[in-house]
């Protein structure tokens, strides 16, 4: 006899709109069509791709269109959900179930209810006070409309020399672009490496990379402190020294954007993002969390951390959205594989690096190798770089970290299958992967490296 679903009829009011909160939307929606589903989103669109906007900006991504993945009428009108545009959330009032959100094209406060909430909206980007803040053709990337702005300042202004502050991955991405626009480029971070979230055999790796562009500069130990000019921006100043600047992109990182929620005495992590358990629940009862604000479970540190991701916000969403349709279902976890790319050089990291591995009390061993794309015979074979991070004695899997021309994305992949299967490099070091010399060695670099992480034991 199959289970009969019991449709609940309540009222869900989810606040934010893109990733995590249209996934949670429609996946609840499909489950219980009498659901009440009403969207507040902050700006004039939902269920948008904002890592594709460096690549637009570049040219790459001809319309900005594509980078919508449904329009607010396709929710509506498949699903039923009623999406609000230029609706920001202020206020929650848990004891009474309301919330309260401005209207941005008026000004006026509404005020609504619900019988469970999602809060879903996300994280703005890290711009401290700095003098100079409002001049001209200072920009962050994290909407359709901030890569709108720099690509039609780009076409209607002469700006040659553009300063990126900040070196983690929309930085290098928008560095990539700016490189394929023929600008000049300066960098500034106050890390003394490239990508900090990455072990230092890659960063250099990266490095290498950038400074085969005599175009780009890299102005890496160095603190932020002025943006100079009259009306636009004309330069900018750190501890060091001052460098002119034409454009300035600020890529200093993102902060969930919960500020609103201080007063409600929601649970949180340091950095104020919502903490939440396995089922997407919070400290709050009927309040729900998921994406950029909130925290996720990491498969191997075990508890809440803070991993702004597509994929984890889309993962989150659609499981939360599983539960609000009456499911019960817990969210597996993460283990914080990303992969991103420099020019001609990918990137990619899966799993704990060395200092967290340490941290968590692990008994750590690494190793750092050279191997190749594909049989080395082969035309067009080019080094993979690959760095294991692994528990001595049992041999288990921790991390991995890659670089390389290519056939990075892939193996980060098998690696990151590896790792969220507790394999071990012995495991790993005989694992039957495919072979023929257009695409891997007969020991593949996955199994090389493993094998001679587990000589070193």
């Amino acid at each position: 006899m199959s289970e009969v679903m019991i449709l609940s009829g309540e009222k869900i009011i989810v606040l934010g709109g893109n990733a995590a909160g249209m996934s949670a939307a429609s996946k609840a929606a499909r489950m219980d069509r009498s659901l009440k589903i009403t969207v507040y989103q902050s700006g004039n669109m939902v269920s948008y791709a904002p890592c594709g906007l460096p690549y637009y900006v570049g040219g790459l991504v001809a319309d900005k269109a594509s980078l919508i993945a449904r329009t607010p009428e396709k929710f509506r009108e498949s699903l039923g959900i009623d999406i609000r545009l230029n609706c920001r959330a202020v206020k929650v009032i848990p004891e009474s179930k309301k919330v309260v959100v401005v209207d941005e094209s008026s000004g006026n406060m509404i005020e609504d209810w619900y019988d469970k909430l999602v809060i879903a909206v996300g994280a703005k980007p890290v711009f401290p006070d700095f003098p100079g803040k409002g001049l001209e053709n200072v920009f962050t990337v994290t909407k359709i409309d901030d890569a709108v702005k720099i690509k039609e300042a780009l076409e209607a202004e002469s700006i040659e020399d553009i300063v990126i502050a900040g070196s983690g991955y929309i930085g290098l991405e928008m560095l990539e672009n700016f490189i394929r626009l023929g600008k000049r480029v300066r960098v500034i971070d106050r890390n003394n490496h490239v990508l900090s979230t990455f072990e230092g055999e890659i960063s250099e790796l990266i490095e290498a990379e950038i400074g085969k562009y005599d175009n780009v500069t890299l102005s890496m130990g160095e603190s932020f402190e002025e943006i100079l000019g009259a009306s636009k921006v004309e330069a900018v100043k750190t501890d060091r020294a001052t460098y002119k600047a034409d454009m300035l992109i600020m890529a200093l990182g993102i902060r969930p954007d919960t500020e609103f929620l201080r007063e409600t005495g929601i649970g949180m992590l340091p950095n104020g993002a919502i903490a939440i358990d396995r089922k997407m629940k919070s400290s709050l009862e009927d309040i729900y969390a998921a994406g950029d604000c909130a925290g996720v479970y990491h498969r191997i540190l075990g508890d809440n951390q803070y991993i702004a991701l597509g994929t984890v916000a889309n993962k989150q969403g659609r499981i939360l959205g599983e539960n609000l349709a009456g499911g019960s279902r817990e969210f597996p976890g993460v283990i914080g594989s990303v992969v991103t790319r420099i020019m001609d050089l990918t990137i990619a990291r899966t799993g704990i690096g060395e200092s967290a591995a340490r941290e968590k009390g692990f008994n750590v061993g690494t190793n750092f190798i050279k191997a190749k794309n594909h049989a080395g015979y082969y035309p067009g074979a080019s080094p993979v770089y690959i760095k294991l991070i692994y528990e001595t004695g049992s041999g288990r899997l921790l991390g991995a970290q890659l670089a390389g021309k290519s056939g990075v994305a892939l193996r980060a992949d098998v690696f990151a299958v590896a790792i969220q299967a507790g394999m071990t490099l012995d495991e790993i070091g005989y694992l039957d992967l495919v072979y023929a010399p257009p695409f891997a060695g007969v020991w593949d670099a996955v199994n090389i490296a493993a094998n001679s992480s587990k000589n070193q034991e």
